[in-house]
């Protein structure tokens, strides 16, 4: 039976009665590890959905780059595990006692949505990011990944009962019942979370009547300054496409200064190429190189794939007014041995972040756990881009009076 708007939110009031079950930090870790160790265990069983659902997409044409975010590894999985396991091991963050006396709250956000292409694992990332905070998780993953997001919903609900929770905390929808409009306009659902290809993503926001959190992937862009080197250059662009799946913050527009030598191009170019990248530029560079043209609708658009576009610009100014008008707005970066240079660039770009003589390479399971995180979006605020435990709770400020 095909559910209805009206259904779906019938059913999102069971959901929100068994998110006021989460209480106690020691509750919340307790459910966490025992959903790792599910993950864990059951490994033989996510990786033999996959497989059924990888040959399945290939029958059915299922574009190549979609199929490389579907296809698990037992590394992938195991990665979810240890995620989950890390978020058992920390506590909700402690109130703070900010400058002018306010005392900050910090609550769940209520019930979180999370409509994702392919990418099987980060459903059990979004339940652990969810169950940490304290908020129900609702799934809406692709019909190109369904068994294998239905055996982890079911392993993570079954870890929530061993628990004594409700399985409703993580409640999965197929993509026969629910449509995401109806997902992206259900008023029962807090907040929304969007993953996938960027049609995928925009189309969400665009339909949306709730709050939404889209998830950003590629058209990430690179000023090299004319003191920048070109060895830093070279590897800022390599590791920023190294990622599991999903190179998130590739970089895949470089803005140059005029003043670099054709010897210094061509140097980098060359290194690049031989590394299995596909090079573009504009109009004033392939003048002057054999390069392909990049197409004007190029600059503001992700390739999502090992490509790289080339442009030339005067000066730093030039740089951000470019990169603050074309770029995804994530994640962009500098290199630069000037630290004037610098300090203009991180003044006057938009960017959610901002990468300084540093990779923009994006790590779901990062060093420190308050960085753990789905994606990153081009939303600024207290998170930074992050979409992690930060923007899953509310802020909510006390006044006292005298």
């Amino acid at each position: 039976m095909t559910l209805s708007l009206f259904d779906l939110s019938a059913a999102l009031k069971t959901v929100q009665q068994s998110a006021e079950q989460l209480s106690a930090d020691e509750q919340c870790s307790k459910t966490l590890m025992a959903m790792g160790e599910a993950i864990s265990q059951r490994q033989d069983d996510i990786l033999e959905a996959n497989t059924l659902d990888l040959e399945i997409s290939r029958d059915m044409a299922v574009p190549e780059l979609v199929v490389d975010w579907l296809k698990l590894t037992p590394e992938r999985v195991q990665k979810a595990a240890n995620i989950l396991h890390r978020l058992a091991a920390i506590g909700t963050a402690e109130p703070r006692i900010i400058a002018n006396g306010t005392n900050p709250i910090y609550r769940p956000v209520g019930i979180v949505g999370f409509i994702y292409e392919a990418f099987p694992d980060l459903a059990a990332i979004a339940a652990g990011l969810c169950i940490r905070t304290g908020n129900a998780l609702v799934l809406r993953g692709g019909s190109e990944a369904s068994r294998t997001n239905q055996i982890i919903a079911s392993i993570l609900q079954g870890a929530l009962t061993d628990v004594g929770l409700s399985a409703d905390l993580v409640f999965p929808v197929e993509s026969t019942d629910v449509s995401r409009l109806e997902m992206a306009q259900c008023a029962d659902i807090d907040l929304l979370i969007a993953h996938g290809r960027p049609s995928l993503v925009e189309q969400v926001v665009e339909s949306a009547s709730i709050p939404v959190i889209p998830s950003r992937m590629g058209n990430c862009y690179l000023y090299w300054c004319a003191s920048g080197s070109v060895d830093q250059v070279y590897q800022m662009i390599v590791s920023s496409h190294t990622g599991t799946p999903d190179a998130v913050n590739r970089i895949e527009k470089v803005l140059l200064h005029e003043a670099h030598s054709n010897n210094t191009l061509t140097r980098l170019w060359n290194r690049l190429q031989e590394n299995g990248f596909t090079l573009k530029a504009d109009s004033a560079l392939t003048q002057k190189h054999t390069l392909a043209a990049a197409e004007p609708l190029d600059w503001g658009s992700a390739y999502l794939k090992q490509t790289v576009a080339f442009r030339q610009v005067k000066n730093t100014t030039e740089a951000i007014n470019w990169i603050n008008n074309h770029s995804s707005g994530h994640a962009d970066s500098i290199a630069t041995a000037d630290y004037r240079e610098s300090r203009l660039f991180t003044a006057g770009c938009r960017s959610a972040s901002l990468y300084v003589n540093a990779s923009s390479q994006f790590i779901r399971n990062a060093k420190y756990t308050n960085d753990i995180a789905l994606g990153i979006s081009d939303r600024k605020g207290m998170s930074g881009g992050l979409i992690g435990m930060g923007v899953l709770r509310e802020h909510q400020r006390i006044f006292y009076g005298s």
